[in-house]
C-alpha cells in the first residue's frame, strides 16, 4: 500500500480502536491466481503481550472454505471515516484559486493467515463476545442465550470460526494534515456544517493536528 508519509498512522491504539468502531471488515484472500473478498465483522482482542487477533464467523456454505487450507496470506481492511473536503472551505481559495477537491479518510490494513474453527465451545464464546460488544450500549441488551439451546445448536453447525492473528498492521489517516492550519481550520468548519456521522468523525481528526503548523 503507497502512502505518503505525512498520513502514515502507526500508533497500534489508534488503529485498534478504529476497527473497534467499524467492526465490518472487507477480507480479501489470495490462493492459485484466485482473488476472494468477503465481508464479515471482526472482533478484535488484545493480549497482555499487545499481541492483537481478529476473529468472525463464516457460513459453512461460503465456496471460500473448500481453499482455505491453500491460502498464503490474506489482508482485512476496515474503513474508518471519509469524507469529500471541498475546495471552497480552504482559507487559501480566494488568494489564487489553485486548490481542487480531495477525499479524506481514515483505513486500517491488517495482514495474517487465517486459521479455521469448528469446536462448539469456541464458536458460542465467538458469538457471545461478538454479540456483547455491539448490544452492551443498548438499554435492554440482547444476549445469545435469549434464544432456545436448540435453535442455537442449529445455528452454530451452519457456521465456521475464523481466526486471523495479526502479523502487520497498517494505518492510512489522511485528515488534511499536509494543509494550512487556516485551511484546516476551514475544513473543520465545513465538515461541521455536513451533520453526518463520517463528517463529525473526520472533523475530530483534523482538529487533533489543527494547530501543527
Amino acid at each position: 500500500m503507497h502512502v505518503p508519509r505525512q498520513f502514515i498512522e502507526t500508533n497500534a491504539t489508534i488503529l485498534h480502536d478504529l476497527i473497534k468502531a467499524h467492526p465490518l471488515g472487507t477480507w480479501i484472500t489470495s490462493y492459485n491466481d484466485n482473488i476472494e473478498i468477503n465481508h464479515i465483522p471482526f472482533l478484535l482482542e488484545v493480549d497482555g503481550n499487545g499481541l492483537a487477533t481478529l476473529k468472525g464467523h463464516i457460513n459453512r456454505t461460503n465456496p471460500l472454505l473448500k481453499s482455505l487450507n491453500a491460502l498464503a496470506n490474506s489482508v482485512v481492511v476496515f474503513q474508518g471515516a471519509e469524507s469529500y473536503i471541498s475546495p471552497s472551505w480552504y482559507a487559501s481559495k480566494p488568494i489564487d484559486q489553485k486548490v481542487v477537491p480531495t477525499w479524506n479518510y481514515a483505513v486500517v490494513h491488517a495482514h495474517g493467515e487465517a486459521q479455521l474453527h469448528s469446536e462448539k465451545e469456541w464458536l458460542l464464546s465467538h458469538l457471545n463476545s461478538l454479540t456483547d460488544s455491539q448490544e452492551n450500549r443498548r438499554t435492554q441488551p440482547w444476549r445469545v442465550s435469549d434464544a432456545p439451546d436448540d435453535y442455537i445448536a442449529r445455528m452454530l453447525r451452519g457456521i465456521v470460526g475464523i481466526e486471523i492473528p495479526i502479523e502487520k498492521l497498517e494505518g492510512t489517516w489522511k485528515t488534511s494534515q499536509n494543509k494550512s492550519n487556516d485551511d484546516k481550520l476551514g475544513v473543520i468548519r465545513g465538515l461541521d456544517l455536513d451533520h453526518d456521522r463520517d463528517s463529525n468523525e473526520m472533523s475530530s481528526y483534523v482538529r487533533e493536528h489543527a494547530n501543527d503548523n
